[in-house]
């Protein structure tokens, strides 16, 4: 039971880590990739802005855990599966393909700031470099091996129902722009709260229930693009899209169901809700606050 509740708190500590290190990248986190496709924001400005925040938001939580809990950390024996023993891979295939796909990523924001092509153009560039490479590595390998080890063989396991999902959460959110809903309720949130700072840590808070792909699409589509227009239209690299890109990157993290990395962790290690909510959330919360305080002070 110990060694159990000790892996849960573990993995409570990566959801906040994951979610944090998403914040500031321009590829580390849906929110914040859809905010940098849309031109809202770029790659200087999201990363030298957020990097400072997001890292107080996972370190203020581990820094209260590293004073607080004590004792001695249960290791469990690592169980190797007979299956990952046979390994048709040599230590240089495996580093080359890892460094090259991890290469192929961070070429993408260069990719877009250099060349002003959309993103998406050079994601397909570092995966067909990728293609190549490991059709060639694993050129000689008889055919079981290269199947699963071939970039066919890895897209046959795409999780087309995510893809779905998004799709038709944005056709949705596009509706209600063109219908005008989206205007009428940035209107409304202007009169009502009126500060830009409340509004995107209210989306932040909401992210923990709601999925944050709605939330901010809804708030790409509520305010425009352009000349600074108080609660209408905001510019490129305003603070409204960057403290917006924090809220709902990082405001997941307090509660398990809000966010990505949440639900893996508690689909493969079945951590209770509840649980979470007792020994997580509060950290969680600490950490979106002191994370939100620094951007405000920075800024």
């Amino acid at each position: 039971e110990k060694e159990k509740e000790e892996k849960w708190f573990f993995g409570g500590m990566v959801i906040l880590a994951a979610n944090s290190g998403g914040a500031w990248s321009p590829i580390g986190d849906i929110t914040t990739i859809m905010l940098w496709i849309g031109g809202q924001v770029t790659a200087k400005s999201i990363i030298l802005n957020l990097f400072i925040p997001s890292l107080v938001c996972m370190l203020v939580p581990l820094i209260y855990l590293y004073f607080t809990k004590k004792g001695e950390v249960v290791r469990a024996l690592g169980r190797m599966d007979p299956e990952h023993m046979k390994n048709p891979t040599t230590l240089f295939e495996r580093n080359l393909v890892f460094v090259t796909g991890v290469c192929g990523l961070l070429f993408v924001p260069v990719f877009k700031t250099l060349i002003h092509l959309p993103p998406f153009m050079g994601m397909t560039l570092s995966l067909g470099v990728l293609w190549v490479l490991t059709e060639v590595l694993h050129r000689k390998k008889n055919k079981e091996d290269k199947t699963s080890l071939s970039v066919i063989g890895v897209l046959q396991k795409v999780d087309v129902s995510t893809v779905y999902f998004f799709l038709g959460i944005l056709l949705a959110v596009a509706s209600l722009q063109s219908a005008g809903h989206l205007g009428i309720l940035a209107t409304w949130l202007n009169n009502e709260i009126g500060n830009i700072y409340v509004i995107n840590m209210v989306i932040g808070a909401l992210s923990a229930i709601v999925d944050n792909v709605p939330l901010v699409a809804g708030a790409m589509g509520m305010y425009e693009l352009g000349p600074l227009v108080p609660g209408k239209a905001y510019p490129v690299d305003h603070e409204f899209w960057e403290f917006l890109a924090y809220c709902a990157g990082t405001g997941g993290s307090m509660l398990i169901i809000g966010s990505a990395a949440g639900v893996a962790v508690m689909g493969m290690e079945k951590i209770d809700f509840i649980w979470y909510i007792k020994k997580i959330s509060v950290l969680a919360m600490i950490g979106y606050l002191a994370g939100a305080a620094t951007y405000l002070l920075l800024n």
